[in-house]
C-alpha cells in the first residue's frame, strides 16, 4: 500500500502567507472557519445566537439562479473574530468568488474572484474556503489555493500556494489548469495545516492522481492518492464536497473516496503529519450488507464527536430501499470498529449536542447528535413526514423504515410544519427540512435549521418545540445549505440563493 502511494514533499515559498499560521492558531470566539465550524464539523456555535427579531441584511449568494428548483450546494459562510461574514458567491454558469462584507450591517468590505470550478455533479457543488487567524484560504484553479491576508481589512495582499510545488506549475500552467481541480471544501487545523480533496483530469508531467493533499503551515506540500488510501484500484477519487475531518488532537484526518457516482467506497483514516494510512473500512449498508452508494450529489462530511467516534452519510443499497434517506454510519476513532448506524445520512453532516442540552433525555451518552430526518413522500415507502431528529449514538431501536435494522434511538424529534402541496395524497406530507448541516446553540439550548418553506427555525430543545421563526423567502426546492452562527450572534441561513443575515 505504501509503495503505491504517491507522495512529494518540497518547500514552497510562501514564508510571506505562511507565517502568519506557523504555531498554534488560538481559540478564537465566534469564529466560524469551515464548513460546519471547525475542523471536527461540530457545527456547534462558541457564542449566543440572537433572537430572530428582523433580517438585518440580504446578499444573493448567486448571480445567476437558475429557474424553478436549485440544485446548487452553496457554500458556507464563514465568520472572522471581528464580525467580518465571508460569502462565497456562484457569478455564473461556473465562476465564482468570494466577497467579505460587514456583519453588523452587511456593508461589502472587498470581494476577490477566484478561478475555482466546480467539479461535474448532479448537485453542483459549493466552494469551500477556510479561515487561519488572519489570513482566508479559497480554492482556485489549477488545485492551488488563493491566499488573501487581513480579511477584515477592505486591502490585503492576494497570492497562491501549490501543494505540488510552485515551480511545477510554472513549468507547464495550461496542464495544471486544464487537469487539476478541487473537489471539496478546505479544513485547517490548529497548527495552520490545510488539508482538501483533488481531481486530476487528465495527464500532468508529475503524474498527479485524484487524491488528498497537504499543505503544512510551514509550506510543505504533501498528497496521496485515492487509490493507494483505499488499497482498491477500483477507487478513483476523494468523495465530492468530502471535507476532511480531523480528530480532537489533531494526529488524524478522516475522508472519504470512492469509485465514481452512485459507485461504492471507503472512509479513511491517516495520519495527519504523514498522511500514511491508519485504517481504512470499505463502507455498506447496515441492513443489506450490501455495499453502501456515494452519490457526488451529496455534500455529507465526516463528524467527529467529543469522544472521537467518527460519523458520515451514505446512500443505501439498494436504493432507494431505504426511502432515499441514507443511513448515517459509525465507527470508533481508528476505524476498527463499527458502532450503531443513524437512520438518516444521505447529503447531511451531522451535528454535535451535548447531552445536558436536553433535560428530558435519561440516557447515559454524554453527547447526542442532531440529524435530518427527512422521509421523503411518494420514494419507496416514504409519508412525507419530513422530520429532525436529536439521536443517541450509543443506544439503538428498531429501524422506523427498515424495523429488522437497529439504529440509534431517538431521543426528540420535530416534525416541519407547512403542509407539502406538492403531494396531496399523503396525508401529513410536509416540506423538506433543507440542511446539509444545522447550527448547534448551546446558549440557548436550541438548534437553528431552514426548511424549503423558505423559513428558518429555533428548535428548543427544552421544550422540543419550534419556538421561533423567520421568514427568508417565498420557499424553494434546493440542494440543501448550511447554517451559521457570527461572532455578534447574528444567525445565517441561504434560501433561494439569498443568504440572510437574521438578529434582533
Amino acid at each position: 500500500m505504501r509503495s503505491q502511494t504517491k507522495v512529494l514533499r518540497f518547500r514552497i515559498a510562501v514564508a510571506l502567507l505562511m507565517g502568519a499560521t506557523s504555531g498554534v492558531l488560538s481559540a478564537q470566539a465566534g469564529t466560524w472557519r469551515t464548513h460546519a465550524h471547525d475542523a471536527q464539523h461540530t457545527a456547534v456555535s462558541s457564542v449566543a445566537s440572537q433572537p430572530f427579531s428582523a433580517i438585518h441584511w440580504q446578499v444573493p449568494v448567486d448571480l445567476n439562479p437558475p429557474t424553478g428548483e436549485i440544485f446548487i450546494h452553496y457554500g458556507s459562510p464563514l465568520i472572522t473574530a471581528a464580525n467580518t461574514v465571508i460569502v462565497p458567491v456562484k457569478t455564473g454558469t461556473n465562476s465564482f468568488r468570494v466577497e467579505a462584507h460587514v456583519g453588523a450591517t452587511g456593508a461589502l468590505l472587498w470581494q476577490q474572484n477566484t478561478g475555482y470550478q466546480a467539479p461535474s455533479a448532479g448537485f453542483i457543488p459549493g466552494l469551500g474556503p477556510a479561515l487561519s487567524k488572519n489570513r482566508l484560504f479559497v480554492p482556485d484553479i489549477a488545485g492551488r489555493l488563493l491566499v488573501r491576508a487581513n480579511p477584515d481589512s477592505t486591502t490585503g495582499s492576494i497570492a497562491h500556494v501549490y501543494f505540488y510545488g510552485q515551480k511545477n506549475f510554472a513549468a507547464d500552467p495550461q496542464a495544471y489548469r486544464q487537469n487539476v481541480q478541487i473537489n471539496t471544501p478546505l479544513t485547517m487545523d490548529s497548527q495552520g495545516n490545510i488539508f482538501f480533496g483533488f481531481l486530476v483530469l487528465g495527464t500532468t508531467p508529475i503524474g498527479l492522481q485524484s487524491g488528498l493533499a497537504r499543505i503544512a503551515a510551514d509550506g510543505t506540500g504533501t498528497w496521496v492518492s485515492a487509490t493507494a488510501i483505499s488499497g482498491d484500484s477500483a477507487i478513483t477519487k476523494v468523495a465530492t464536497s468530502c471535507a476532511p475531518a480531523l480528530s480532537h488532537d489533531g494526529s488524524t484526518i478522516y475522508v472519504a473516496v470512492d469509485s465514481q457516482d452512485f459507485g461504492f467506497g471507503y472512509l479513511v483514516a491517516l495520519n495527519s503529519t504523514t498522511l500514511a494510512v491508519v485504517n481504512h473500512v470499505r463502507l455498506t449498508d447496515p441492513s443489506s450488507g450490501l455495499d453502501a452508494t456515494f452519490t457526488d450529489e451529496s455534500s455529507a462530511t465526516p463528524t467527529v464527536g467529543p469522544d472521537g467516534d467518527v460519523y458520515y452519510g451514505v446512500l443505501e443499497n439498494p436504493f432507494p430501499g431505504h426511502n432515499d434517506r441514507g443511513w448515517l454510519l459509525h465507527f470508533n476513532h481508528d476505524l476498527s470498529k463499527q458502532k450503531i448506524p443513524g437512520s438518516f445520512g444521505w447529503d447531511d453532516t451531522a451535528s454535535v449536542v451535548d447531552a445536558t442540552l436536553v433535560p428530558s433525555y435519561q440516557g447515559t451518552s454524554k453527547y447526542l447528535l442532531m440529524t435530518k430526518y427527512n422521509n421523503y413522500a411518494g420514494i419507496s415507502t416514504g409519508d412525507g413526514h419530513n422530520r429532525i431528529a436529536i439521536l443517541d449514538p450509543n443506544a439503538i431501536e428498531n429501524d422506523p423504515v427498515i424495523p429488522t435494522t437497529k439504529v440509534m434511538k431517538e431521543v426528540i424529534t420535530k416534525l416541519g410544519v407547512t403542509p407539502d402541496p406538492n403531494f396531496p395524497t399523503f396525508p401529513g406530507a410536509v416540506r423538506e427540512w433543507c440542511i446539509n448541516t444545522a447550527a448547534v446553540d448551546p446558549f440557548t439550548k436550541s438548534v437553528i435549521a431552514n426548511s424549503e418553506d423558505g423559513k428558518l427555525y429555533r428548535w428548543d430543545l427544552v421544550t422540543n418545540t419550534l419556538s421561533e421563526v423567520i421568514t427568508l423567502s417565498g420557499g424553494i426546492g434546493e440542494a440543501y445549505t448550511p447554517t451559521v452562527v457570527g461572532s455578534d450572534g447574528t444567525v445565517y441561513g441561504i434560501n433561494d440563493a439569498v443568504l440572510s443575515a437574521v438578529g434582533k
